[in-house]
């Protein structure tokens, strides 16, 4: 099974959770290496203090490094979330955003511990951003990637 972009695109844009959580794919490079997503803050994903529910935050960081991994290995290889955590700094009001991105160094040295050792796991971070490029929350996901026999 080849990842195309266009139904990643269609996926991603018509996924039942991001429409409900108002989560937007607003950007995605052509080779799958970068991600950029937006949530407006809107009545229906605001939390009890008036800002982003904790949820939708995560929610909208979820996929996103599993997706690059697999893009770029293929299906000769099982790549899954092991682990993941959020941490909160500040209440999120207005459009956040988070941009996911892995270089390909990164990604060919994923493919070269696998190919030797038959599995592997790494972490990734990234932050998602207010209006004004302030960090409210951090996500740390763990990926673990093998052969597929």
């Amino acid at each position: 099974m080849k990842l195309r972009r266009t139904n990643l695109i269609r996926l991603i844009r018509y996924y039942p959770p991001y429409i409900g959580a108002g989560i937007r794919l607003r950007e995605i490079s052509p080779d799958i290496r970068r991600f950029v997503v937006e949530m407006k803050l809107r009545w229906y994903n605001r939390n009890l203090y008036g800002g982003h529910f904790g949820g939708s935050l995560y929610a909208m960081c979820d996929p996103f490094f599993a997706i690059i991994v697999y893009a770029y290995l293929g299906d000769q290889y099982i790549v899954l979330d092991k682990s993941a955590s959020i941490q909160f700094k500040k209440q999120g009001r207005g459009t956040v955003r988070a941009i996911f991105q892995l270089e390909d160094d990164v990604l060919q040295a994923i493919k070269e511990e696998v190919d030797r050792n038959g599995k592997t796991t790494r972490s990734f971070t990234a932050q998602v951003l207010d209006d004004q490029g302030m960090t409210i929350a951090e996500v740390e996901k763990e990926i673990y990637v093998r052969k597929l026999n």
